[in-house]
């Protein structure tokens, strides 16, 4: 069925057809069929039964849908023939539509455009994660602007998951040893295209109500329940994916928290009678991992008592002690158990997401090599990058579709190929960009509209949603995870700079703000609060805004809508950041710091660049007075600049090549390409690994 496939999601005519079923209502479920067919009108339908035009667009749309799912004409099969075993994909969450909410933000939005690319492309890939019930959270603000968490609301039966059974009927397909008890292990599966995703689901009769929940909740209950989560994410998913009959050549733990898959594979091949030695030799040379972030609240660890109960009889199945068994998790002059550090020794291949970050990464864990120089230090990296069907907007899609010719995204690979965006016609791009920036704000309003019925009681709460935003003028956004590093509140560092440059009456500029805080990060709720204090203040008029509940959908809006894309990472924090890249993949130019992707994707004309700290200098000092400078010198009046016929000429040629650069580098067509070419193959070879293991 095509509406349980999220193929449809990335597929402008398969959004057309459920789109033509009943508009209105296909807004109003956030574009959710399952939801859209669970309530459309039945004399709606069988109004569609009998269009020619809608049965002429549903078949072709099922003949597409069926090639995509079969087709051995794919990048993968060309290129590699003779790799056909499945890569296992771990990973604590996965962003791939707002109708399963079990991600927080880039980690999950990555992993869900990994497997979209790999679809598309033909890489064998079988994702692995967790079926959070409960989700991750809804945000609301109260009016003084403290965040609130609550629990996610959705129905299964609104959700594109199918409840996994083994073949005799159970709802369990695996059990696992934990805590002095067993937990019964079942698995939803839901379909990416090709790629099938097992989502593990401790909610079950068969286990003791305290285990019922492991599964309930992104990333809350603190360190004993992230353990606990995190055991059953790597032995349960392991053994999941045993008991479905998959035999993973390759097996990709993104980020630490999937560590735990690597130690159960070394159990199985010890339990089959391989030495320990020789089975840690082994799992390396056909594991991955990808570490995501240099800030060390980003990295797991636990005590070696919490460890030894949950692992326990584990390391006697290894035939090893259990200090031998804390080892792999030890990092020097630490005491505590490391997720990241067990993946780094037990993964051959190992990988940070942007250049940049390589060369932390090299020099954040070099502490394991020590006899190595730091250069050699065997950490690569792969850079991000975002899945051009899922984030460019169907607008931009048409206006390519007419200007660069039907089939464009099948030539994504010719050398040079981005070159023609830079002849886009100006006016058409113009005309264009003004049109999502009024759908952006029209989204705005009515999101103000709901949230001021159902349970907003004071005014101001409407004015700092956005409704007093114009589309007549410049509109800065900044959508990210409120941590205190990502300073979301430098714009405000300056106070009276920022206010002649929001209330100018000729030239006048905007703010958009969205963006969660970590619901057990106090001081990233401080700042999110500090910012939306000032879309209360009057002096403002109105021109910052908060929305609140960032998700995908609105992330879709915002990345569309928005005229330049603001991003204030305090170097070198940002491992990578793509949120930017989506802005560009919709011709909307970046100002940030260069740090992540921007450090390798700054190239002088598809942006701007915040210039580097200097030796001595106040990092947020400095930063906060190039940004103001950049705002008032060249930005703002570049923007406002128009010729005869009111196009802002020397503009669109930003936008122009933030499309291309965006294009051309950082999709995750390229990524995935670069995971496979460099990762994936070597290791479903089973190739030694080009590096020594950490001491």
């Amino acid at each position: 069925m095509l509406a349980t496939n999220l193929w449809w999601s990335w597929q402008l005519d398969a959004r057309l057809v459920f789109r033509r079923i009943d508009e209105p209502l296909w807004h109003l479920t956030k574009h959710n069929p399952l939801e859209l067919l669970r309530r459309v009108d039945p004399a709606r339908l069988a109004a569609c039964a009998s269009d020619p035009g809608f049965l002429a667009l549903y078949d072709r749309v099922l003949d597409a849908f069926h090639r995509a799912l079969t087709s051995r004409n794919t990048w993968y099969q060309d290129r590699y023939p003779t790799l056909t075993r499945p890569v296992a994909y771990f990973c604590a969450e996965f962003g791939l539509h707002n109708s399963v909410p079990i991600y927080s933000g880039g980690l999950g939005i990555l992993a869900g455009d990994h497997l979209k690319s790999a679809s598309d492309l033909g890489v064998p890939l079988v994702g692995v994660g967790l079926f959070y019930t409960k989700g991750y959270f809804d945000q609301r603000l109260r009016i003084d602007g403290w965040q609130e968490d609550s629990d996610v609301r959705f129905e299964i039966e609104s959700t594109p998951l199918d409840r996994v059974t083994s073949s005799s009927g159970d709802p369990f397909l695996a059990v696992v040893q934990t805590f002095g008890r067993p937990v019964h292990v079942g698995a939803w599966r839901m379909q990416v295209g090709r790629v099938p995703v097992y989502l593990l689901d401790t909610n079950l009769d068969q286990n003791d109500p305290a285990d019922r929940d492991l599964s309930a909740k992104l990333y809350a209950g603190g360190p004993d329940m992230r353990l606990r989560q995190e055991w059953i994410l790597g032995v349960g998913g392991v053994r999941v994916l045993r008991a479905v009959g998959l035999d993973p050549a390759a097996w990709h733990a993104n980020e630490g928290h999937a560590a735990f898959m690597l130690v159960e594979r070394l159990r199985e091949l010890v339990a089959g009678g391989m030495s320990f030695a020789r089975a840690t030799e082994e799992v390396r040379a056909c594991s991955v991992f990808t570490t995501h972030t240099p800030v060390p609240a980003g990295h797991d660890r636990f005590g070696h008592e919490q460890v030894l109960a949950c692992a326990d009889p584990l390391w006697t199945e290894l035939g090893i002690t259990q200090e031998e068994f804390l080892a792999i998790g030890r990092q020097p002059g630490d005491e505590l158990f490391h997720m990241t550090t067990t993946a780094l020794r037990l993964s051959g291949r190992v990988n940070g997401v942007a250049r940049k970050h390589g060369e932390v990464s090299r020099e954040l864990w070099h502490q394991l090599w020590p006899q190595l120089k730091l250069e050699d230090v065997p950490i690569g990296h792969v850079t991000n990058g975002v899945h051009l069907p899922t984030w460019m907007s169907s607008r931009m899609l048409r206006l390519l579709d007419r200007h660069l010719g039907e089939g464009w995204t099948e030539r994504l690979d010719q050398p040079g190929f981005w070159d023609a965006v830079l002849t886009l016609d100006d006016s058409e791009l113009w005309h264009l960009h003004l049109e999502m920036k009024r759908g952006l704000l029209t989204y705005v309003r009515e999101e103000a509209r709901r949230r001021w019925a159902e349970r907003w009681k004071e005014a101001a709460h409407v004015v700092g949603a956005g409704t007093l935003i114009s589309p007549d003028a410049l509109i800065i956004g900044f959508a990210r995870r409120f941590a205190t590093y990502k300073r979301a509140a430098l714009l405000f560092s300056d106070f009276d700079r920022l206010h002649d440059l929001l209330v100018n009456p000729w030239r006048p500029v905007q703010i958009i703000f969205a963006g969660k805080a970590h619901p057990e990060d106090g001081p990233g709720k401080e700042v999110l609060q500090q910012v939306y204090a000032f879309t209360r203040d009057p002096r403002l008029q109105g021109r910052v805004a908060f929305i609140e509940d960032y998700e995908i959908h609105l992330a879709h809006r915002l990345v569309q809508g928005v005229d330049i894309w603001l991003n204030l990472p305090r170097v070198p924090l940002e491992a990578c950041g793509t949120s930017g890249m989506k802005a560009g993949l919709n011709a909307v130019p970046q100002l940030s710091t260069l740090d992540g992707w921007w450090a390798e994707g700054y190239m002088g004309q598809n942006g701007w660049a915040i210039p580097l700290v200097q030796p001595g200098e106040n990092a947020d000092q400095s930063d906060g007075d190039h940004l103001f400078d950049l705002l008032e010198q060249e930005i703002v009046p570049l923007y406002y600049k128009r010729d005869a016929r009111g196009l802002p000429v020397d503009w669109l040629q930003r936008m122009k090549q933030a499309l291309r650069i965006s294009g051309e580098r950082f999709t995750a067509r390229r990524m995935v390409q670069d995971y496979a070419d460099h990762y994936y193959a070597p290791a479903s070879r089973g190739e030694t690994p080009p590096s020594v293991p950490p001491a």
